[in-house]
C-alpha cells in the first residue's frame, strides 16, 4: 500500500521525534499506529540466515537413487526373510520411509514401479507420422461417439422404461432431457444434444419446467391412495368418482393424465377359456332372456356361469350368480373341481336368499352342470324358471361373461401366483367377491357399489 520511500521517510522522522503520533500528524500516514510499529519491527529485526544446504551422500557405493536390484534386495530382506526394517535401514543407509515407499509401489504396480530412468534407457523418442496420429484421433472420436450411442439406448431403457429401437424420433423433449441429465456427467452437453437432435433452448426449457412446483402434488397422493385402497383395479373413471366423493373438483382428463404419469393402470393378459359343454345330455330349454339383461327389481332375472383360474399350484373354479338389477352377486361357490357339487351348492345358497314371493328366471349356457338331474331338481323344487343360451353363443350370456372378464382383469391377470397355494388363492378370490358386492363402485349405479345402491333404495340393510 505504501512505497519503500514513504516507509523510509516515516521511519526517519520517527528517529528524530520518537513519537508515532507526530509522524502520523505530520505525514498523514500510516492510517494506524500498528502500521508504523510493524515497520519499526521489520527494520530492527535481525537479518535471516539462509539454512545450510544438506549434504547428500551420493557416492558410487551408496547412490541417492538405487537401482532396481538394490531395492528388490532390501525388500526381500525386510518382507520375505523378516529382518528388522530399522536394522536394514541403518545398514544400507536408506531411511525406513523410503523402504516402505518402495514396498507400497511394488504392491501397486510390481517391479516396474521401482524402476529408475537408468534402469530402462529408451533413447530418443522418434517423431510420429502425422497421418497415423490423425487416424488414431479419428478412431478415438468414433469410439466415443459409439459409446455415447450405447449409453443413450441404455438410459432410454433404464431411465424411461421404454425401448425406442434404433430410432430416437419417438422420444419427446421431456424424455430427452431426462436422458441428458443421466449422461451429462460422462459426456459434454453439446455432444449429447447433437446425438439426440435436441436444441439447447429446448433442454433448458424442460429443465426450468421440471423445477416448477407441481400444483397436482396433493391430487397425485389422493389418486395413488384411491388406486391402491381399491385393490389397484380402478380405471380413471372410477378414480375420478372416488375423488369427487372426497371433495376434489377435477376433470377426468386430468385424472387420466396423472394416472398415466404415475403408472397406475391394469396389466391385462390374454384370457383363459373354459367350456363345460359335454353334449346334449338332457332336453334343451328356450332362451327366455334374449340378451335383455335389464331387470326392474332385484331377484327377477339371474345369470349364472362357471369360470376357471389356472395358477402354478393348480386350477380353481368359480360358480356364481349375477342379479341383472344391479350386478349384485347373491351367491357363489369356489372349488378345485368343476363338479355338480360346485353349482348345486351355489344354487342352494342363492335360493336361501329369496323370499317366498320371489321366483327369479335363471339363465345359463348349455354346460353339463345345468343339465344334470341335481340342478333340474333344485330348480323345480324352488319353482324357478330355466333359460339357456344357444350352443356356443357367448353373447347370449354376455353380462355374466363380462363379470368374469372384469374379475380376471382386476384381480387375476395383474398379479403373479407362483408362491400361492390353492387355499390361499381361494381365500383371495372370496375376499375380492365380497369387496365387489360391498365396496367396488359402478358408474351405472351413480358411482355406488351394488350394496350401497340397494341401501340408497331402502331394499337392503
Amino acid at each position: 500500500m505504501y512505497s519503500k520511500e514513504q516507509r523510509e521517510k516515516a521511519l526517519a522522522l520517527y528517529d528524530k521525534c520518537h513519537s508515532v503520533t507526530k509522524v502520523m500528524q505530520s505525514l498523514g500516514y500510516p492510517e494506524s499506529r500498528a502500521g508504523l510499529y510493524l515497520w519499526l519491527k521489520q527494520r530492527n529485526a535481525p537479518p535471516k540466515k539462509k539454512a545450510e544446504r544438506k549434504q547428500i551422500n551420493n557416492a558410487p557405493n551408496h547412490p541417492l537413487h538405487p537401482s532396481l536390484e538394490t531395492k528388490l534386495a532390501i525388500l526381500h530382506r525386510c518382507f520375505i526373510e523378516g529382518e528388522n526394517v530399522q536394522l536394514v535401514s541403518e545398514e544400507t543407509g536408506y531411511s525406513r520411509a523410503s523402504i516402505y515407499t518402495w514396498r507400497r509401489k511394488y504392491l501397486s504396480g510390481g517391479p516396474a514401479r521401482l524402476m529408475n530412468s537408468k534402469d530402462d534407457p529408451r533413447g530418443i523418442l522418434k517423431k510420429g507420422i502425422p497421418s497415423s496420429t490423425n487416424e488414431i484421433s479419428s478412431l478415438k472420436q468414433q469410439m466415443v461417439e459409439m459409446q455415447l450411442e450405447i449409453d443413450i439406448l441404455k438410459e432410454t431403457i433404464n431411465v424411461l422404461k421404454k425401448d425406442p429401437g434404433v430410432s430416437k424420433a419417438p422420444l419427446k423433449n421431456k424424455e430427452k432431457a431426462a436422458i441428458v441429465d443421466a449422461l451429462k456427467d460422462r459426456y459434454t452437453l453439446p455432444m449429447i444434444l447433437r446425438k439426440l437432435e435436441m436444441p439447447k433452448s429446448s433442454y433448458y426449457y424442460q429443465k426450468a419446467r421440471s423445477d416448477r412446483i407441481d400444483k397436482y402434488q396433493e391430487l397425485r397422493k389422493s389418486i395413488n391412495a384411491a388406486y391402491y385402497d381399491n385393490r389397484a383395479c380402478y380405471g380413471y373413471r372410477r378414480i375420478h368418482a372416488v375423488l369427487k366423493k372426497n371433495g376434489f373438483t377435477v376433470s377426468e382428463k386430468i385424472v387420466r393424465r396423472l394416472m398415466r404419469e404415475e403408472g397406475l393402470f391394469l396389466r391385462i393378459k390374454s384370457r383363459q377359456k373354459y367350456s363345460s359343454y359335454k353334449g346334449e345330455i338332457s332336453p334343451e330349454v328356450p332362451n327366455l332372456v334374449q340378451r335383455d339383461f335389464h331387470a326392474e327389481c332385484p331377484n327377477q332375472k339371474w345369470l349364472t356361469d362357471i369360470t376357471e383360474f389356472a395358477i402354478p399350484a393348480g386350477k380353481v373354479y368359480l360358480s356364481s350368480i349375477v342379479d341383472c338389477f344391479d350386478g349384485m352377486l347373491p351367491a357363489w361357490t369356489i372349488s378345485t373341481a368343476p363338479n355338480a357339487a360346485l353349482v348345486n351348492e351355489m344354487l342352494d345358497k342363492a335360493i336361501a336368499t329369496l323370499s317366498k314371493e320371489e321366483y327369479p328366471l335363471i339363465h345359463s349356457d348349455r354346460g353339463c352342470h345345468y343339465r344334470w338331474p341335481g340342478w333340474i331338481e333344485r330348480m323345480n323344487r324352488a319353482g324357478l324358471k330355466r333359460s339357456m343360451s344357444k350352443k356356443g353363443c357367448s353373447p347370449d350370456n354376455s353380462a355374466c361373461e363380462g363379470l368374469f372378464g372384469r374379475l380376471k382383469n382386476e384381480m387375476f391377470y395383474s398379479r403373479k401366483w407362483e408362491n400361492i397355494t390353492l387355499p390361499e388363492f381361494m381365500s383371495i378370490l372370496n375376499d375380492y367377491l365380497v369387496w365387489y358386492n360391498e365396496k367396488r363402485i359402478k358408474v351405472s349405479l351413480g358411482n355406488m357399489s351394488p350394496l350401497e345402491y340397494r341401501r340408497s333404495l331402502g331394499i337392503a340393510t
